[in-house]
């Protein structure tokens, strides 16, 4: 875990009670909700790297969030399409493989933007550590063959001998923990090597011991010329507190929804939200600052089999086992072995087929797929936000241009393919008296709504104003195949001259009867409908 300029046990203080509070309230059985460096990032930003603003800001954000999620507020996040999770998930098995590359080589001091990393990796490539990448890519070897042992593994039949079911045990024991048994492995080459006085990796650091303590977050800080209140803190914080929660939920909701769609489950964006509030909240309590949906421990979950949100008990566990009496042995984990775990565990995440997938499909959902992607090589937070907001574009105006159907006979029948709200009117307003004015000699219109199920009323006045007019240029303008609710709301209008037919066939008998009278009446705005 990346601390935000705090204590490095802080990191580990954050990444046990997301676990609990997720195995409670999440809906997402891969996911595992920890501090992420996004938010480290964003938290160093509007904490002042002190410890009391960034747990006094988990418990707000937890707060936000909490609040959200009671308000059922989670419909929002469902604006975050499918090609923008795509366009995330694969940039991001990306740059958090290509983040580990520096601790495969052994390198110090790269920098953490993605281009610059790139330059400054290639540019120092010359300084890479043989001992560590000879054991980060031992380990790569050994995960890639464990997976590929265990996706090939054919099941033992009862029949088969003792000593083969036994054998066929160990092996998927040996594949679904192979994440666990590398690090091990690593771990116990580098304290054998730290016996005899030599260090070939570079190793993870000492950590403190010791559980933090349950107490709420403090709503003051002691200051050399005094106290700062709450409502100071709170406003130093300033836009932090809407970026932040704001920000957590996006990735943590995106990252649910990615493994979700690839594991055929659904989940509960108000659950979600409810799960990451109380999490943050909690976890307030024991020293955390805020915690989000971590990507690659997700993935690392998903790689490790895990089948229900329990597995964050045992993930909630552990790290408490590790606080309390282990922290002394992480010094001995290499960390080209746990770039090796990471880096194995996100880079089955890279979709390269989804690009060919919406070229046949939708070019158009092209567009927030490569935004979301490209630009999360600068800053995720920055890609998501573009994606949903280029989605949001293209939403927008395929309501401000639904499909409009124009048959042409003795009436120019129009036939909107969507509802009508304001950012149509114009453009069915253009497209009805363009074909109806422009045509020799000029023709009445029977709008037909059938695939109509709504309208506003801006459209309304824009229907009245198209009627008006059509009848300024002696044509006429029908309805039919009104559905109840837009029937309702032209009725209410009163518009003048009003006409309605039950269908389109009905409408060219009436138009056929006129002038002569012996055809169906229509419905007017004064009359009921029949």
């Amino acid at each position: 875990a990346s601390a935000p300029s705090v204590a490095l046990q802080y990191g580990l203080y954050s990444s046990f009670m997301g676990c609990f509070v997720y195995c409670f309230l999440g809906t997402a059985k891969d996911v595992t909700l920890g501090p992420t460096a996004i938010m480290s990032l964003l938290v160093s930003s509007y904490a002042f790297h002190q410890p009391v603003y960034a747990v006094l800001l988990a418990f707000l954000s937890g707060c936000v969030q909490l609040a959200m999620g009671l308000l059922r507020l989670g419909f929002l996040l469902d604006f975050i399409s499918c090609p923008v999770i795509k366009g995330f998930t694969s940039a991001a098995s990306i740059t958090i493989s290509f983040n580990q590359i520096k601790n495969i080589l052994g390198l110090q001091g790269i920098p953490r933007q993605f281009f610059l990393q790139v330059y400054e990796t290639l540019r120092r490539i010359g300084e890479t550590r043989a001992g560590d990448a000879v054991l980060g890519l031992s380990c790569l070897a050994t995960l890639a063959g464990l997976r590929a042992m265990k996706s090939h593994l054919p099941q033992a039949a009862p029949a088969e001998p003792v000593a083969v079911r036994i054998s066929y045990l160990i092996v998927w024991i040996s594949a679904t923990a192979r994440n666990a048994l590398v690090v091990l492995f690593a771990g116990l080459v580098a304290y054998s090597f730290q016996v005899r006085g030599s260090q070939p990796f570079r190793l993870t650091g000492s950590i403190p011991q010791g559980l933090p303590a349950f107490r709420p977050p403090r709503f003051s800080l002691a200051a050399p010329n005094g106290t700062v209140p709450f409502h100071s803190m709170v406003q130093d914080m300033g836009v932090g507190l809407a970026v932040v929660p704001l920000m957590g939920l996006l990735e943590s909701v995106a990252i649910a929804k990615a493994f979700a769609s690839q594991s055929g489950y659904r989940i509960d964006p108000d659950q979600e939200l409810l799960a990451l509030g109380v999490a943050n909240v909690l976890g307030s309590f024991v020293s955390s600052y805020p915690i989000t949906g971590s990507f690659g421990r997700t993935a690392v979950n998903a790689q490790s089999g895990v089948c229900t949100p329990a597995g964050g008990l045992v993930t909630g566990a552990l790290v408490l086992l590790s606080l309390a009496y282990l922290t002394s042995l992480f010094s001995y984990i290499p960390k080209a072995a746990l770039a090796a775990v990471i880096i194995s565990a996100v880079v089955p995440m890279f979709d390269a087929g989804i690009f060919r997938t919406l070229w046949r499909v939708k070019r158009l959902d092209l567009v927030p797929l490569c935004v979301t992607f490209l630009l999360c090589f600068w800053e995720v937070q920055y890609g998501i936000v573009a994606g949903v907001l280029v989605s949001g574009v293209l939403l927008l105006y395929s309501i401000a241009r639904p499909p409009i159907k124009v048959s042409e006979g003795a009436v120019l029948l129009v036939q909107p393919g969507s509802s009508l709200h304001f950012p149509a009117v114009e453009h069915l307003r253009d497209s009805v008296c363009s074909r109806a004015l422009a045509a020799s000699p000029a023709r009445s219109v029977v709008l037909d709504c059938s695939h109509v199920s709504s309208i506003d009323y801006t459209a309304l006045l824009g229907l009245a104003e198209l009627l008006q007019e059509l009848r300024r240029h002696g044509l006429s303008l029908a309805f039919c195949g009104l559905q109840d609710p837009v029937l309702q709301v032209l009725l209410s209008a009163d518009l003048e001259g009003f006409q309605h037919f039950r269908s389109w066939e009905e409408a060219e008998h009436c138009r056929g009867a006129e002038p002569g009278g012996s055809g169906a009446e229509p419905l007017t705005s004064t009359a009921e409908s029949t």
